[in-house]
């Protein structure tokens, strides 16, 4: 990347979901991007029709390894960690380790061209709490044993970290707490709500719910998500803060609508409820809208539509 006279952005996690979307926002405000992925949930695809952007470069390289740069570096995007419990959970230690170690990584990377960055938590750190919305100072309580405890400890743990090596090393940082996002490019086949349920519907398959579907959700469209992370990186704001859409359905509700956008009259096939599921989970967006000015504007409706009509073009 010596190409570049000054890296504008740096984004670790950039081949995957949320993190190719961002680039796509960055290259169109005219800034060049360093994307870094090790490609173990991110993928090539997402980031193709960049290839031959003079204003953009892949790098393939595991956070849990050390990067130097001879170039200055503005900013630092740290999107590094798949937010699936499907694959997340298939190598805790990993997720752990990329949460801590990575972070760390990045932190120095920062240290040494005085970078701002930002870290995307996630409102997985509420963990099971029965409070609705979920808002940024309120009580947590997480098991340390649950099968999702190496996401939202991980997450939690590196929050912690981010702020003491900020206070420490005087660095400018930001802290999104990422709610449900979903949109084009989404991996249908990682395992959350709304790509198993578009996949089903698409193959004329049972709809799966587990437990009785009355636990709920809110779904931020990816393009409204990515404008909220740029609003933060650009502002003054250095505590955690929520980023998603504050617009609540049951997952029974969203199945239901999906289903009528196939036209669709499949069954449902009910399975137990995971270890851990939370009964709730919808973010107060107060600090959001005072703080960033920012609002998501996509209804899940319009963005289901953006998103079915975009995993039809590829099959």
């Amino acid at each position: 990347w010596i190409q570049f006279d000054v890296i504008n952005n740096v984004v670790f996690g950039g081949a995957g979901f949320l993190g190719s979307h961002l680039i796509d926002n960055l290259m169109m405000r005219g800034e060049n991007v360093l994307c870094i992925d090790n490609l173990s949930s991110g993928n090539l695809k997402n980031i193709s029709h960049l290839k031959n952007n003079n204003r953009f470069l892949f790098y393939n390289h595991d956070i849990l390894d050390p990067l130097e740069s001879n170039v200055l570096i503005e900013k630092i995007w740290h999107l590094a960690c798949p937010a699936s419990p499907h694959i997340y959970q298939n190598d805790p230690l990993k997720t752990i380790r990329v949460n801590y170690e990575g972070t760390l990584n990045v932190l120095n990377l920062a240290k040494d061209h005085n970078s701002k960055i930002l870290f995307t938590s996630s409102s997985e750190i509420y963990g099971e709490t029965k409070n609705n919305p979920q808002y940024e100072k309120m009580p947590i309580t997480l098991s340390t044993f649950s099968p999702r405890a190496c996401y939202s400890e991980g997450k939690r743990i590196a929050e912690t970290l981010i702020n003491s090596f900020s206070k420490s090393s005087n660095l400018d940082v930001k802290i999104a707490r990422v709610f449900n996002t979903y949109g084009p490019r989404l991996d249908f086949n990682d395992g959350r709500v709304i790509g198993n349920f578009i996949k089903q519907c698409s193959i004329n398959e049972k709809l799966t719910i587990y437990g009785d579907g009355s636990q709920t959700r809110s779904f931020c469209y990816v393009s409204d998500l990515v404008e909220g992370l740029i609003n933060l990186m650009n502002s003054n704001y250095c505590y955690p803060i929520n980023l998603g859409n504050d617009q609540e359905i049951s997952i029974l509700e969203l199945a239901n609508l999906i289903k009528s956008k196939f036209n669709s009259r499949l069954n449902f096939k009910f399975c137990d409820l995971p270890s851990d599921d939370p009964e709730c989970r919808k973010p107060s967006l107060e600090k959001s809208r005072n703080v960033l000015n920012w609002d998501p504007k996509i209804s899940l409706s319009e963005g289901l539509n953006k998103t079915i009509r975009s995993y039809l073009e590829i099959i």
